[in-house]
């Protein structure tokens, strides 16, 4: 029997060799069962590939999940398997973060990662501004651009030719304007008014203008690539870059110099706006998860299950490439910026699944094309509140 497996470790690196071990050692227990792998980049994956697999008689049978208002629509449409009955043991042991792939109180799926967002930077770069100490306040964040800016360096590297690492800083300010409640209500029924969505937009747009970015950030991709956002962190030709916490795997793949990397590389939480309605202790974060094709074989499922095991999640975060779930796979984090991000994951007063995934797809990829143009000069604060109300209305 073969079991088709669709991940997004697309770049050769560490998560693309490891997921190459997992399918080989399970294969090597279930003699019967070959794995046939295939890695795609996140967002042809997530929005093209995936979406269009699924339309057909012969989608992948275990393949990337985010869990979300994502998995709510294709449980609707019918396309996952329910493992409720077969993963009780996994879901108690990885708690809380399983939570985001129940629909309906079912399971549909199983997170392998999961992370806050963060801030990533180059530990050089700010003592050679003379930074003291990593921002805690977006007042000290502006502060620091202009001590980069006065140095010669890029302050932020973003990727808006990829949108989703573009729409992730509009996430953020909508989790520092909104309340929690707020937050959880417009995920429940797609409402967005309250004026703290508009007011995102417009905290956006005054940092914007203040250049804190790469010039023509508007047509840098995201990740994977030199050129790309987390090249320019990576390479020493930007002082920082918001991102999740799979980045250190991913700065990893495109460093030219590994050793630099390691050295000068650091994490912070992303900074709190003084006197903003939102918890300044809420984290936008997530992860990755799998689920199973609603006519995959039940091996499908004991596959699942062998991912999230507590073996085979240590081996996953002594990877580096991100944080694991399962209790007993903790002391397989050694980095000391992912285990800041661990602390900072666990101290989060609230976590925000990320808004394209909270929101789903329909509403999710409005929402980022709106934000996108704010970066492009072409839109308002108004117009992504609109956007995310029409597709709300699809």
């Amino acid at each position: 029997m073969t079991l088709t497996w669709w991940h997004n470790a697309s770049q050769d690196g560490p998560g693309k060799v490891y997921w190459e071990k997992v399918a080989k050692d399970f294969s090597a227990l279930h003699p019967t069962v070959t794995i046939e792998i295939e890695g795609i980049e996140t967002n042809q994956l997530q929005r093209t590939r995936l979406p269009a697999a699924l339309l057909t008689s012969d989608p992948p049978d275990i393949f990337q999940s985010w869990g979300g208002g994502e998995i709510r629509e294709q449980v609707e449409a019918d396309y996952l398997k329910d493992i409720t009955g077969q993963v009780q043991a996994e879901v108690a042991n990885i708690g809380s973060a399983a939570e985001i792939w129940k629909v309906d109180g079912k399971q549909y799926g199983l997170p392998f990662r999961m992370g806050i967002e963060g801030i990533w930077y180059n530990k050089d770069m700010f003592a050679q501004a003379g930074i003291a100490a990593p921002p805690t306040t977006f007042d000290e964040l502006n502060a620091a651009v202009t001590k980069l800016k006065a140095i010669n360096v890029v302050p932020i590297a973003v990727g808006a030719g990829d949108k989703w690492p573009a729409a992730h800083w509009w996430y953020n300010f909508a989790l520092r304007a909104c309340s929690v409640d707020t937050l959880k209500k417009a995920s429940l029924d797609r409402v967005f008014d309250d004026p703290c969505f508009v007011k995102a937009g417009t905290d956006l747009k005054a940092f914007i203008d203040t250049e804190p970015f790469q010039p023509n950030f508007i047509a840098t991709p995201g990740q994977n690539d030199p050129t790309s956002a987390n090249g320019l962190l990576a390479n020493g030709k930007a002082a920082m870059e918001l991102m999740g916490e799979w980045n250190k795997g991913t700065l990893e793949t495109v460093a030219e110099d590994k050793g630099a990397l390691a050295k000068f590389l650091g994490w912070f939480p992303v900074p709190a706006i003084t006197g903003s309605a939102g918890d300044p202790k809420a984290a936008l974060g997530g992860g990755d998860g799998f689920s199973c094709a609603k006519n995959a074989p039940a091996e499908c499922v004991e596959f699942l299950k062998y991912i999230v095991s507590p073996e085979v999640q240590k081996g996953y975060a002594e990877t580096g490439t991100g944080l694991p779930v399962a209790k007993g796979a903790e002391s397989g984090v050694s980095d000391p910026a992912l285990k800041s991000i661990l602390e900072a994951t666990s101290s989060a007063t609230y976590l925000q699944l990320w808004l394209d995934t909270a929101f789903g797809s329909t509403v999710g990829t409005a929402m980022n094309n709106a934000v996108v143009a704010i970066f492009a000069g072409t839109g308002s604060p108004e117009q992504v509140v609109e956007a995310m109300k029409a597709a709300a209305r699809k």
